[in-house]
């Protein structure tokens, strides 16, 4: 067991504290990191209210090499109304 790596697991404004520590300049902010974990382009935990964010995912996931999300297209037009459910 002593060589089993354990994820780092954070809520959302924690994750968001890390990134600050790592970057203070950094421009990311929690509403867009909550938006991408509710959307589920960041993979994350839901335990009741709160979602888990490992770490070392959250920042692999952020690599500016690896970030093909910047030219996905809209999957539905904002100002419409959709069904829920």
């Amino acid at each position: 067991m002593p060589n089993e790596k354990i994820p780092k697991m954070r809520t959302i404004g924690e994750a968001i504290a890390a990134m600050r520590k790592s970057d203070p300049n950094t421009a990311f902010t929690q509403t867009a990191l909550r938006r991408l974990v509710r959307s589920g382009e960041i993979p994350s935990v839901r335990i009741g209210n709160k979602y888990l964010i490992n770490l070392d995912t959250l920042f692999s996931c952020l690599d500016i090499g690896d970030n093909t999300q910047t030219n996905k297209p809209e999957s539905e037009p904002h100002g419409k109304i959709r069904r829920l459910g």
